[in-house]
């Protein structure tokens, strides 16, 4: 009999423990471990109150750790960007070796109008230098100092910049806008152009060398007079110039005569001559 009792208690136990397993394997899935959860932060609690708070000096010591980290993070951005700009100089070389300033003013009252560089005449530099950087032509120094350079942006309402489409040859003088787009003039009343097609500088400037990127065309309109007009697209970041080129001016022979065969195309059309000479004058300050 005592055998058969403590068999029958020694399955009950079993029997209560799978039972209070099973219960707690439930309500652990009903609850999502809420209960354990709080059961484990009500015993860390008083522990964590414990440990003691971070000294005044582990405080600087942290606060250094993430201005160096800081200061990497940006070396790091500059070191990307410069690689950048190195590359494109070496894919779109000019005759000449190129300056390598950074912007380091900009008013918020001529934000699309002009730049100021970090380089000027002890660099080298010289009125008429021509400014360049990822994606094409980004304007004209017009003003230097010893240590600085003015530039006046091809977004600047008074620039004025002959172009020509890369597509057809079409050509024209492109205005700023105060904007990221400019204002295409063409010399033609129709000319063959679509959007999309590619705008670089003209052969007819005297200002700029020819073939420079300057943007795409994002719309037209063939119906404005008295020639028709183009939005285009700058291709250079003129909302957020860092780093740029500049090169010296381009020396071009006489417009009107080169070994004695003329230059300017077989028009009579009055237009394109006012726009050459607007282009070749219109912002000059020397």
């Amino acid at each position: 009999m005592f055998t058969g009792r403590h068999w029958w208690e020694h399955k009950a136990l079993h029997l209560g423990l799978f039972v209070l397993v099973v219960a707690g394997a439930w309500t652990l899935r009903q609850t999502q471990g809420t209960f354990l959860l709080e059961l484990y932060q009500g015993i860390t609690r008083p522990l964590q109150t414990l440990q003691p708070s971070p000294s005044v000096e582990e405080q600087r010591r942290d606060a250094r750790l993430l201005e160096l980290q800081t200061r990497i993070a940006d070396l790091e951005s500059e070191n990307e960007k410069l690689q950048s700009l190195l590359a494109y100089v070496e894919k779109k070389p000019m005759s000449a070796k190129p300056i390598i300033a950074r912007v380091m003013g900009r008013s918020a009252d001529h934000w699309w109008q002009q730049v100021t560089l970090n380089r000027g005449t002890n660099a080298g530099i010289q009125q008429g230098f021509i400014v360049k950087a990822d994606g094409g032509l980004v304007g004209l120094v017009e003003a230097v100092t010893p240590n600085t350079s003015r530039v006046l942006l091809v977004s600047d309402l008074k620039s004025q910049v002959g172009v020509t489409i890369s597509r057809t040859s079409a050509k024209g003088v492109l205005r700023g806008d105060a904007s990221a787009q400019g204002v295409l003039e063409f010399y033609e009343k129709v000319p063959n152009v679509k959007v999309g097609d590619l705008v670089s500088t003209s052969t007819y400037s005297q200002k700029y060398p020819s073939s420079v990127p300057v943007g795409r065309i994002i719309s037209l309109d063939l119906k404005k007079l008295p020639a028709s007009v183009a939005k285009v697209e700058l291709f250079p970041p003129i909302r957020s110039l860092d780093w740029v080129t500049v090169y010296p001016k381009p020396d071009k022979p006489d417009q009107e005569q080169v070994n004695g065969v003329s230059q300017q195309p077989e028009t009579s059309n009055s237009l394109l001559q006012d726009s050459v000479k607007n282009e070749n004058s219109g912002t000059d300050r020397q």
